[in-house]
């Protein structure tokens, strides 16, 4: 740490907790080894130190942590014709988001986020706080500006945890808010989905925990938000992987949702199930199945929630491992953004370039350490494919450390992937609608470390 805050203090400079740049261009030439202490420096504390003081950097020289309600708020009065990609990484973070900046820049696209899940943030060892200095490192390093957009995705209310006793587990989900949005998470999907009550007698009172939490928690999100951010919330009707979800459950939540609400600005968008299922459905030779989303559900949930209700449209999750040929009709149909997170773990683990050595020490680590999780009847194949998400984590540092001549092909081959999705979900020039309607508000913070 020593060293690299030795070579720092030639190109910026820390007056009072506040950051400010003399030397972008140096900066960028130091961005990698900082970034990499600040991920695997041995004291915690010198590590968050170091992840907010890349934050603040990356705010200073133009890459911005913003919500993209603003955004929505325009998708809900005039759609534009794309869908955003909201884009999960859950290993090789730093090179991905680089990949995701360059090609952002190349077609002049402004309208996609970054997210991590609360299981993700589990098991791939990502904090928020660390997720978001990675990903604005990588835009310093690339030298993109403007707004970025970091997301909490899935804030997932664990069902049987919440039956057994609702105050621990509400209690988890607002802490973790709290740490998302004081990392500069401007964007959060509460996901109280796994609270409906299909025994109800009725949608409304099916739909009733879930609304209700939604509205607290969206309550909660608004006590903490910066002055001068209006963080995005999305809701969730329908568990993904589940039965589709009906224009009635529909206006059941966002008409529930209202009558409890206690604000002015509520939700931006709304998370509907059309057919897929996270991950896809692994086949026993470890291939997965073709899926078919059914999109006129898609479509009519779109319109309805923004013609009802001001929303940005449905939100479609699950959508990765689908066919190249069906993202073209995301923006067709409305949807105003889409998941995306199984397809590009598994170009990364499918690469012929990965080295087959550490393919394999990464799948002997997950049979060690996730042998209870094998389901009765689950071939091997169908084990690794569904529990390789896990191998990021505790081996974080052997990928990073992975040789560069590894990861280029790789990142080629993924480079190529955003390329195709970002022109099939039509954000290619979307910058220009980004920078209109986001202004990015500064929450500057303070940096408790001290150049010598």
């Amino acid at each position: 740490m020593a060293e690299i805050l030795s070579k720092l203090k030639d190109c910026i400079a820390i007056t009072n907790g506040k950051v400010e740049v003399k030397d972008s261009a140096a900066v960028k030439d130091l961005i990698d080894e900082l970034i990499y202490e600040a991920v695997f420096a041995a004291d915690e504390e010198q590590r968050k130190s170091l992840q907010r003081l890349v934050i603040e950097i990356a705010r200073k020289m133009g890459a911005v942590p913003c919500s993209i309600q603003s955004l929505y708020e325009e998708m809900g009065r005039n759609y534009p014709g794309f869908s955003v990609p909201a884009i999960n990484i859950r290993g090789l973070t730093y090179n991905v988001a680089q990949v995701i900046f360059k090609k952002a820049i190349e077609k002049n696209a402004g309208a996609f986020i970054f997210e991590i899940a609360r299981s993700e943030i589990g098991y791939t060892k990502q904090r928020p706080i660390e997720y978001s200095a990675v990903v604005l490192a990588a835009a310093v390093k690339q030298g993109f500006t403007g707004p970025v957009f970091i997301q909490g995705d899935h804030f997932q209310l664990v069902r049987k945890y919440y039956l057994d006793n609702p105050k621990p587990e509400t209690e988890y989900i607002k802490g973790l808010i709290k740490e998302a949005i004081e990392a500069d998470f401007y964007n959060i999907d509460i996901d109280s989905s796994t609270l409906v009550d299909l025994e109800k007698p009725t949608l409304k009172e099916q739909q009733r925990p879930n609304f209700e939490v939604a509205a607290r928690l969206t309550e909660f999100i608004r006590e903490l938000q910066p002055e001068g951010v209006e963080v995005s919330v999305g809701g969730e009707i329908g568990e993904i992987g589940g039965k589709n979800s009906t224009p009635e459950e529909l206006r059941a939540y966002l008409d529930g949702f209202k009558e409890v609400f206690k604000g002015d600005k509520g939700l931006s968008k709304l998370s509907v199930q059309s057919g897929t299922s996270h991950g896809g459905v692994v086949l026993p030779d470890g291939s997965l199945a073709s899926v078919k989303i059914d999109f006129e559900t898609l479509r009519a949930m779109s319109d309805l929630a923004r013609k009802e209700y001001g929303l940005s449209g449905a939100v479609q999750h699950g959508a990765s491992t689908l066919p190249d040929e069906a993202f073209h009709m995301f923006p067709e149909t409305g949807a105003s953004e889409v998941h995306l997170a199984t397809g590009f773990q598994n170009i990364i683990y499918d690469s012929p370039a990965l080295p087959d050595g550490f393919r394999q020490e990464v799948y002997k680590y997950i049979n060690e350490s996730f042998a209870k999780e094998k389901k009765e009847g689950q071939t091997d194949e169908q084990f690794i494919y569904k529990t390789r998400k896990k191998g990021f984590g505790e081996l974080k540092q052997k990928w990073w450390d992975l040789a560069a001549d590894v990861k280029a092909p790789i990142m080629k081959e993924l480079e190529d992937k955003f390329e195709l999705l970002f022109e099939k979900l039509k954000v290619v020039g979307s910058k220009a609608l980004v920078d209109k309607f986001v202004k990015p508000f500064v929450v500057e913070k303070q940096v408790d470390i001290i150049l010598k």
